[in-house]
This record gives C-alpha cells, sequence and structure tokens, in this order.
C-alpha cells in the first residue's frame, strides 16, 4: 500500500495530478490533499476524482495512470 496525494493546483489543462508519497514532483503541503493508502494508483486516481473529476496520475510517480 503506497500513499497518495492529490494536487490542490490544476496543471495548466486541467488535471489535477495524483502523486505517490516520496514523488520528487510532490506539490508542497498547502497545495495537496491527502487521499488515502491504495494498492495501486488506479485507484487514487479514481479517489480523487470525487473531489476533482479531471484527475491524473503524475508522469513520474504513477506513469501507468497517466494519459495525455
Amino acid at each position: 500500500m503506497y500513499k497518495y496525494y492529490v494536487n490542490k493546483n490544476a496543471q495548466k489543462n486541467g488535471d489535477h495530478e495524483v502523486h505517490k508519497s516520496g514523488c520528487s514532483y510532490m506539490p508542497d503541503t498547502e497545495n495537496r490533499m491527502y487521499l488515502g493508502e491504495f494498492a495501486t494508483c488506479r485507484s487514487a486516481v479514481t479517489e480523487a476524482k470525487k473531489y476533482y473529476p479531471q484527475s491524473n496520475g503524475c508522469y513520474y510517480c504513477s506513469n501507468e495512470c497517466h494519459t495525455q
């Protein structure tokens, strides 16, 4: 299980990126929301979409959930 966070600030394309704990591109503490512990990024992105419908996995730490 990994801890996942979503960036409260959208990217230029409107995506809110989901990051795994320890990611080099993790947003600052005040700009992220803890989603919980999940076995895969897919579950974390599903959780993030409850808050931010346009959520996406981070290219670097959750690449299997990243869409272009």
